[in-house]
This record gives C-alpha cells, structure tokens and sequence, in this order.
C-alpha cells in the first residue's frame, strides 16, 4: 500500500508563492506518473500538472508558465512549485501516483489565495 502525504499548503496574498511537497511511501514512486490535482469549492476535482517516470511535464492551460512540477526520485518527493499566485488557485491541492495497474491519492493540502 502506497501513502501519499501533501504538504506545504497555506494561506497567501495574490500574487505571492508557495511550494508543494508530496512525500510518497513504498518502491514504486520512479516508476509512476505523478500528478498534481485540485478541487476548489463548488467544482470538480481538476488536472494541474504531472510528472512522467520518464522526466517529462506537462500542465493545464491555467497554470502553465506560473507553476513548475519537479520530483526527486530519491525522496520519492513530488514538488509543486507556485509563482504568481491569483484567488481563482484557491483550492485543495491532491497529489496522485498512477501505474500501469494503480492509482493513488493523498488527502490533500488547502492553498488559500487572498486577493
């Protein structure tokens, strides 16, 4: 069973900057696809960002250019660095691990943005 733990969530004004960490459990982390998603109130859970076992990235439109994903196999960390921050990144920030035959999800971290 794979655990995956979120931190580094908070409460920041427009425009500042906050950094991710999704610390995984167990063997499988460089084999996996790591995901970043959100869900904000009233709205269905969203794709941020992700992170291939092969090195590569991608990310949604609306967050493309502000936020870098990164990870450190050796830590088995996933990282989800955030750059100009707007109210509408106001969310609860999942991390998600996703194998040929699993998928996991963390419990979440709350990113607050103030305008």
């Amino acid at each position: 069973q794979v655990q995956l733990v979120e931190s580094g969530g908070g409460l920041v004004q427009a425009g500042g900057s906050l950094r991710l960490s999704c610390a995984a459990s167990g063997s499988i982390f460089s084999f996996s696809a790591m995901n970043w998603f959100r869900q904000a109130p009233g709205k269905q859970r969203e794709f941020v960002a992700v992170s291939t076992s092969g090195g590569r990235t991608n990310y949604a439109d609306s967050v493309n250019g502000r936020f870098t994903i990164s990870r450190d196999n050796a830590k088995n960390t996933v990282y989800l660095q955030m750059h100009s921050l707007k109210p509408e990144d106001t969310a609860v920030y999942y991390c998600n691990s996703v194998g040929r035959s699993y998928t996991y999800w963390g419990h979440g971290t709350q990113v607050t943005v103030s305008s």
